[in-house]
């Protein structure tokens, strides 16, 4: 042994250059290893699911709950001034790599047709119709579309098309999504539809000229609308009509589709339909859109189209185009340093990110944040990436909880959400990303219990511990944020110190929805929560109810109860 190291070490004096190559692959290698150490596995919560406090939910008095949060700090003190990351920061979805493992090496036709086979087994709520021929001068779906060429997959075709109402989904060249609601070309062999999606090598994405078309099963449930332009509802005249509604035509063969093109075509947000006039504009303090009338007094047919309705000279049925209503979409940091830091608090999965994304619509200033995600910044939220005492941003969005933690800001905004709902919004982020899901084995896995176990108690905590530390705490539920945007969207702001201009909060509600929000095309079918699950949580429900209460606020939603 000794004799073959000492021809190794001459070897090497010899040679130093292979040495020192020696040496730096071994390095790159160790450090491979330990970088993949640092970013694969679960991020875990710390703190026993099955401690004798979080077993005692309904009981659970008021100290003991809130004792519990220590279990959820992070594990490492760290120094001031750092960001800390909580569990809900890592995204460890395991799909695409299930994905990838069962790929096909078949031909074109074993691969289409396997492809379709999976992806009916997986998700049932959109049939898979066939292969459909294509043409760029008369499109087979002729609604809107978008491209991917790097991560189009079936579902975020479907997820999209379904958002806007549409009844099919079609994809193409491996990276086009089409949608319509009718299919307006002949079928082709299913072999033509042999190129993988650019996001989903395991399933096919059409081919060249060619749609792998979807009927959508579900449609969303939360806006109807007309293909691409959003029903508002049925709404009296305002009485300056000309100026609440400054562009109009008279259409003696009037339909929607007549009007809505009419408008979109002069970039207007709104098509309101008044009998044989089409009138367009944007919602205002003349026409705010906010009281609604009874749809049978718009209820007169189109002259063009037997089975629509059109209003009437008096009742004007409105509808809301793709036009953009560019009145909220500047944003900017603050001019000044901000003499006061203000949070956005919210237990992870409750709106954070929504309620960011309205705030800085209706403010005009980015929002800030106490971590940093770089799919978020990417997305348009150019205060991610400051400190966040840097003082450039309106608010911070924080899931922080503790003492020492809350007592860092001057005031807060506490978005507090039904917990059965925000648990599964955050286990769907946690596994499926920003506006993803979850995958069924997950649900049906360890994980969804192991999560429940550990983040129900938290969501308690958080809002107890808020309301306990924070200095000026604004308690607003998300779902008095949806539904009545307005009113809670003024309160907010007026907390954040901005004078509210009442059209660019009008302007907000016609941009709500932002590029965060999930379709409702991959529900769940069956209720997640067992029995035991549900008696823990409602115990959490009733103690949160009861300090909201203690405070004289009031408690929480009623629909939190019947579960």
């Amino acid at each position: 042994m000794a004799k073959l190291l000492l021809k190794l070490q001459r070897y090497f004096r010899r040679k130093p250059v292979r040495f020192f190559t020696l040496l730096a692959l071994y390095l790159a290698a160790g450090s491979l290893v330990f970088l993949h150490s640092g970013f694969s596995g679960e991020p875990t919560v710390p703190g026993s699911p099955r401690s004798p406090a979080a077993a005692e939910g309904p009981g659970l008095p008021y100290l003991g709950v809130m004792q519990l949060s220590r279990g959820f700090k992070a594990t490492a003190t760290m120094p001031a001034g750092t960001r800390r990351h909580g569990p809900w920061f890592k995204s460890t979805s395991k799909e695409p790599s299930e994905r990838g493992k069962s790929r096909d090496n078949g031909g074109p036709r074993s691969r289409a047709l396997r492809g379709r086979s999976g992806r009916e087994k997986e998700e049932d709520r959109a049939r898979y119709v066939g292969c459909y021929e294509d043409n760029t001068r008369q499109r087979t779906l002729r609604g809107m579309s978008f491209f991917d060429y790097k991560k189009m997959t079936v579902f975020r075709c479907q997820d999209n098309c379904a958002e806007r109402g549409y009844l099919y989904a079609g994809l193409e060249f491996g990276a086009e999504c089409y949608c319509g609601h009718k299919i307006q070309a002949s079928n082709a062999s299913e072999s033509e539809c042999n190129m993988e999606c650019k996001g989903e090598r395991s399933n096919t994405c059409g081919g060249i000229n060619r749609l792998s078309i979807y009927r959508l099963e579900l449609a969303q449930e939360s806006a109807r609308r007309y293909g691409s332009a959003i029903f508002r509802g049925c709404f009296r005249r305002p009485e300056n009509v000309s100026i609440a509604l400054p562009a109009s035509q008279l259409m003696l063969n009037m339909s929607v589709d007549k009007c809505v093109d009419f408008c979109t075509e002069k970039e207007f947000p709104l098509a309101a339909l008044a009998g044989t006039t089409c009138r367009c504009g944007f919602p205002s303090t003349l026409f705010p859109l906010h009281e609604r009338e009874d749809e049978q007094l718009c209820a007169h047919k189109c002259a063009a189209e037997e089975f629509e309705s059109c209003g009437s000279a008096d009742f004007l049925l409105v509808y809301q185009t793709q036009v953009q209503d560019n009145r909220c979409m500047d944003r900017r940091f603050l001019p000044s340093r901000a003499k006061q830091l203000v949070a956005l608090a919210s237990f992870p999965g409750a709106g954070n990110t929504w309620a960011r994304h309205l705030i800085e619509l209706a403010t005009g200033f980015y929002t800030g944040s106490y971590y940093f995600d770089g799919s978020l910044y990417n997305k348009g939220f150019k205060g991610e990436r400051d400190h966040w005492r840097s003082g450039r941003t309106i608010c911070i969005k924080t899931h922080e909880s503790g003492q020492k933690e809350i007592e860092s800001f001057d005031s807060a905004i506490l978005l507090i959400r039904n917990p059965y709902k925000a648990l599964m919004a955050e286990f769907n982020r946690k596994y499926g990303g920003h506006i993803g899901f979850a995958a069924h084995a997950h649900w049906k896995g360890k994980e969804w219990p192991e999560f429940v176990a550990n983040y129900a108690p938290w969501w308690a905590t958080h809002t107890l511990d808020w309301l306990r530390y924070g200095k000026k705490v604004l308690v607003v539920h998300f779902e008095d944020l949806k539904r009545d945007l307005f009113v809670q969207l003024q309160r907010m702001v007026a907390l954040l110190g901005v004078p509210a201009c009442e059209d660019r909060l009008l302007c907000v509600e016609g941009q709500k929805d932002g590029n965060f929000k999930r379709s409702g095309l991959r529900k769940l079918e069956y209720d997640p929560y067992t029995p035991e699950m549900r008696k823990v949580i409602s115990g959490y429900i009733r103690t949160v109810d009861a300090a909201l209460k203690l405070r004289n606020l009031s408690g929480v939603p009623e629909d939190y109860f019947p579960r």
